[in-house]
């Protein structure tokens, strides 16, 4: 974009990135594949704590439930960090993938999801624009109220 670095960006955004992000259960956070970057799904947990439960309920707070999925996002670009040592080797967001603790017939869960696809736009611009699934479940890990996943595009080298 403009020569800032990403981590840069995001502070200037008022955001930082999450100390740690462990699994809960026996799966990688992320597996390289050449240049491409699969990402597990990060709930909306802080340092391995939740914040944000499920499901959404009748008169939810969207900007609060963007917030649960701005958070995954963060814990997505820890691990993307730890996979390629910078988050200035992304090259392209390809995919993301969200899910939204949510009842049978709720509609929103595609602007829930937004709080993590604005993320990437808002840090890595026309690289950041995604391919994205959002659909609503009955639960999640940790009764979270989001989780997502990504693929992403590594710079050669």
């Amino acid at each position: 974009m403009n020569g800032t670095s990403i981590e840069a960006r995001l502070s200037e955004m008022g955001l930082a990135l999450p100390d740690s992000s462990p699994s809960r259960a026996n799966f990688l956070p992320y597996k390289r594949s050449g240049n491409l970057l699969f990402l597990a799904g990060q709930i909306c947990e802080w340092n391995g704590v939740p914040q944000y439960f499920g499901p959404v309920e009748d008169g939810y707070d969207l900007a609060m439930a963007k917030k649960a999925a701005e958070m995954c996002a963060l814990n997505l670009l820890f691990n993307i960090r730890s996979a390629a040592g910078s988050l200035d080797k992304v090259a392209s967001v390809l995919r993301l993938g969200a899910f939204v603790s949510a009842p049978a017939g709720f509609p929103d869960g595609p602007k829930i999801a937004d709080g993590a696809s604005e993320l990437f736009i808002a840090l890595f611009g026309d690289a950041g624009r995604h391919a994205r699934t959002a659909v609503c479940v009955s639960s999640l890990p940790a009764n979270g109220l989001v989780e997502v996943d990504a693929i992403v595009e590594l710079a050669p080298g």
